[in-house]
């Protein structure tokens, strides 16, 4: 946490000005913060704090006069220290619930995490990410293979909690579906309960053993099962892309293509939400804390996911600085339990 001598005033006038530029996103005055907040001193008295605040890099005037905007160092004082989080009503928690759970009984992790997404943007009203485990930490509890043509083979991969993954294997044309069935069984006999990650471990090791041991099928199959575990572009749900475009700070064209491009280019945003999942609690990042093109100007609140112990993924809301992180924060944390309940079940 930030540290600074500020006096209970400052601090009151601090988190006004705050509150009411995440509101309106004007510059705010003086006069207006003694209307609004009915405070025991005079406009002048909250005016000179508001300088001597400025002083202290807290705020800047856009021009000589006008009122003040909080910079990136009074948006990290105000989240750190002065923030008080609103619970999420309980209506808005029993549907978050209800509608993953409905989405679970399906299995399908594609469409719980894309759910989760929708669900953050249509709460925060901004972006809703959420990144996609990493394959290798699925923990493995069951495989199939089907042939889908002469090149294509298709890996239905069961986790743990039940939930269905699929891969798409190319250029598989000398295997036949009796050899795959084969394979498969080999793999349910012995690398169940083992993430997918140990298992291409353990495969890499049987293809050091003696060539003598594997004849010439074999050793494709063996690299089939290689091949399902080669690392894959991140695979992340935004949802609510069009809720900042609507930011009037995002109404410059140049700064919009960038955002957009961002969003596109969705390794940017996975890279980015990697950081979050070092630490099993959510965190937020305002402005240039951010370090990825594009998102200038942005916040993040974050949290990663977890089953069990192990971390999968992280969900977060990306929106313009001033959004407004006393419900936004409740929110990525209540999402990013729910699905933690939901992939910690197993059938």
């Amino acid at each position: 946490m930030l540290d600074f001598n500020l006096s209970d005033r400052d601090k009151q006038i601090l988190h006004a000005v705050v509150s009411m530029y995440i509101q309106t996103g004007e510059p705010v005055g003086s006069r207006a913060v003694w209307k609004r907040y009915k405070l025991p001193m005079s406009p002048a008295t909250i005016r000179n704090i508001m300088a001597d605040l400025e002083e202290m890099g807290f705020f800047y005037q856009p021009h000589t006069s006008a009122g003040r905007v909080p910079t990136e160092l009074g948006l990290r004082f105000y989240i750190d220290a002065l923030l008080k989080k609103r619970p999420l009503p309980p209506q808005n928690k029993v549907k978050i619930k209800r509608d993953l759970k409905e989405v679970q009984s399906k299995y399908d992790i594609d469409k719980i995490l894309q759910k989760s997404s929708h669900l953050l943007s249509l709460y925060s009203h901004q972006a809703g990410i959420v990144i996609a485990p990493k394959f290798s930490r699925i923990i493995l509890k069951q495989i199939e293979f089907v042939r889908l043509n002469k090149h294509l083979v298709l890996a239905i991969i069961v986790g743990s909690t039940g939930i269905v993954y699929h891969r798409l294997i190319p250029n598989v044309s000398q295997i036949s579906q009796d050899d795959l069935n084969k394979f498969a069984n080999y793999l349910n006999a012995n690398f169940c309960g083992l993430t997918l990650g140990e298992v291409k471990a353990r495969l890499i090791e049987e293809m050091k053993k003696d060539k003598a041991e594997f004849d010439a099928i074999w050793e494709k199959i063996v690299h089939l099962g290689k091949s399902i575990l080669k690392p894959e572009k991140e695979n992340v749900y935004i949802e609510g892309t069009v809720n900042i475009l609507n930011y009037p700070e995002f109404s410059d064209v140049e700064r919009m293509k960038a955002l957009l491009k961002a969003f596109e280019e969705k390794g940017i945003i996975a890279r980015l939400l990697e950081r979050t999942m070092e630490e099993a609690r959510v965190q937020v990042f305002v402005g240039g804390e951010i370090t990825a093109e594009g998102l200038n100007g942005c916040s993040v609140v974050a949290s990663p996911y977890t089953q069990g112990d192990t971390v999968l993924g992280s969900v977060a809301v990306i929106g313009p600085m001033r959004m407004n992180y006393a419900e936004i924060i409740p929110l990525v944390e209540y999402t990013a339990q729910v699905l933690s309940e939901i992939l910690a079940k197993t059938e």
